[in-house]
């Protein structure tokens, strides 16, 4: 059985549990989950719809559309397509919605922090 002191914790450690607990915090958290989810949702939902069409409407999926061209293929091009502009969506919505909050956040608590940190010298 070990004797050691406990490790005393950063100051300010208390800074970013009321951070984490603040309404500010929790309503940037339900702001992103109302995006993300369901965009997770729709594209693997999307994703899936692929794997199934590959796999249970070959003729379907063989379809010519011009030249070499298939279904498949397209779908198979759009997949990348659509996750490419999932990025450009999110990164978009993020600077717009999500940072200038994080941000101010953030500077709450490392203000918090630098103060703690100064008191404790």
């Amino acid at each position: 059985m070990s004797t050691a002191p406990p490790t005393p914790s950063p100051p300010g450690n208390g800074s970013y549990v009321r951070m984490q607990e603040s309404e500010d915090f929790a309503e940037l958290r339900r702001r992103f989950r109302t995006f993300a989810f369901p965009v997770t949702i729709g594209f693997t939902a999307w994703y899936l719809l692929y794997v199934l069409l590959s796999n249970y409407a070959g003729d379907f999926m063989a379809k010519k559309l011009f030249g070499n061209i298939n279904v498949a293929f397209v779908l198979g091009l759009a997949q990348f397509l659509t996750t490419f502009l999932i990025a450009w969506w999110y990164a978009r919505h993020a600077n717009a919605k999500f940072d200038p909050e994080a941000d101010r956040l953030r500077a709450v608590v490392e203000a918090d922090v630098e103060h703690a940190s100064e008191d404790a010298r």
